[in-house]
């Protein structure tokens, strides 16, 4: 990576990891306060939920807010926002007053995700957006590693000085974007694919993303419920919880590679299997702290890998202009889910016990098989055009980042294969989708072609 390109990329990377250090463990610090304060598990859902409800709002209105202001005082604006709804948690409890707060915050924090995001993305062109995505996805897990492992540290200093730290540290990751030099990146209204054509375009990718929202906002927010409920202190359960997301910085890569070599929707399955094997692990295995910390290793792998595999994949059936949007409809789909998981999950909990988290964990995942292999009956999917990108965009633009010059060029190979014009109408392809091309031409290999091959054999 170039010098000057690194020293575009470094200002909004520090802001995101100076924020993400706060943000990494607040959703944790508020499910432990509400336990210890005795709330059932509905009420933490609930509260929970309002974030997810404020990322998914304000994902769909901040650019517009963005494209008014700017991005250096749309950065101050929202991290300010955001320093101020956590002061105001630590200054009185309410859970209702602290749901409202959840969700101004939750419309804060995507805004400051969607300027860092938009800045990287025109940072460089697309032959970079890569390393650009590395750079990001490795700030945001390492700045939510050393959150959860903060978490102890910061209550054991007060019961307001978590809160206070989180304030300081979203306050201070002003610092770095307000020392850019003030030219705005130039950014487009965002105009994601809407659902009913997404399912059209890609049913298994919509499923993917829609339970990947589902389970990681359980594992964020309720996760540290059980950890609290079965015995740890909240030093343990940040412990634990970074041992969570170290599983999913670490096995997402892994797991991206052998979806590249593979039939993806063989992938899902797998991962959605795999997820179905630690639920159950977790529910009737002796859990000794070392078997517990291994469990959610494997754990925050299986779930986190879950969106990315499911995004590759329904990048290799859309044409190569449908795919920022395409990626941008997904994003939205994964929201939807983290919003209503906590909403769900948190009833089964009430109901069932602490271990009701892991009957809903292992329920989810079974269906997600279920559903993964009906749709490769149904319909077998094409083999990868392009290399794996693990990502965790969390606005418009950071979808847009998946969209590497592989991607771009995968899709442009393989777009005239099938005629997806119900879904992708008003996108011009490379030639008019008309159906297979002629034997003498070179082309990605689907396993309708094999099928047929084999066939005319």
């Amino acid at each position: 990576m170039s010098r000057q390109l690194l020293a575009m990329a470094l200002a909004p990377l520090l802001g995101l990891f100076i924020l993400g250090i706060g943000n990494g463990f607040l959703a944790t610090l508020i499910t432990v306060r509400l336990d210890a304060a005795g709330e059932s598990a509905t009420v933490i859902g609930i509260v929970s939920s309002a974030y997810f409800i404020g990322l998914a709002l304000g994902a769909m209105v901040n650019d517009r807010l963005l494209l008014r202001i700017g991005h250096i005082r749309a950065y101050g604006s929202f991290a300010s926002l955001v320093a101020v709804t956590v002061l105001l948690q630590g200054l009185f409890f309410d859970p209702w007053a602290w749901f409202a707060l959840r969700l101004v915050g939750g419309w804060a924090t995507v805004g400051v995700y969607l300027v860092i995001e938009s800045w990287l993305l025109t940072a460089g062109d697309q032959k970079v957006r890569g390393r650009l995505l590395a750079l990001y996805m490795i700030s945001l897990y390492a700045a939510g590693v050393v959150g959860q492992l903060l978490l102890g540290v910061t209550n054991a200093m007060g019961v307001t000085a978590p809160f206070m730290v989180i304030g300081l540290l979203a306050s201070l990751s002003v610092l770095p974007m307000a020392m850019i030099p003030r030219v705005s990146p130039i950014m487009e209204h965002a105009e994601p694919l809407p659902p009913h054509r997404l399912i059209t375009l890609t049913p298994t990718g919509v499923m993917g993303s829609l339970g990947s929202g589902m389970v990681v906002a359980a594992a964020y927010t309720l996760l540290p419920l059980y950890l609290q409920r079965i015995g740890m202190s909240v030093s343990q359960v940040g412990q634990m919880m970074a041992v969570v997301i170290m599983g999913a910085m670490l096995l997402q890569y892994p797991i991206g590679r052998w979806s590249d070599r593979h039939d993806r929707q063989m992938v899902l399955i797998g991962i959605s299997g795999f997820c179905v094997l630690i639920s159950a692990a977790m529910l009737w295995l002796p859990l000794s702290t070392l078997v517990l910390g291994a469990l959610l290793f494997l754990l925050g792998g299986g779930v986190f890998a879950l969106y990315p595999v499911a995004v590759s994949h329904a990048a290799d059936r859309a044409p190569a202009g449908a795919l920022v949007r395409m990626s941008q409809g997904l994003l939205l789909i994964n929201s939807i889910g983290a919003t209503i998981s906590p909403l769900l999950i948190s009833p089964v909990m009430t109901a069932m016990g602490d271990a009701g988290l892991f009957w809903a964990f292992g329920s989810l995942s079974l269906f997600l098989v279920a559903f993964f292999s009906w749709r490769r009956h149904v319909r077998p999917a094409p083999l990868p055009v392009a290399p794996f990108t693990p990502t965790t965009p969390m606005t418009a633009a950071g979808a847009e980042l998946v969209v590497t010059e592989e991607l771009l060029q995968g899709a442009l190979e393989h777009e005239y294969l099938e005629d997806l014009s119900d879904a992708v109408w008003d996108v011009d392809a490379v030639e008019p989708v008309v159906g297979p091309p002629a034997e003498d031409e070179s082309h990605i290999t689907f396993y309708d072609d094999v099928e047929q091959s084999a066939v005319r054999k």
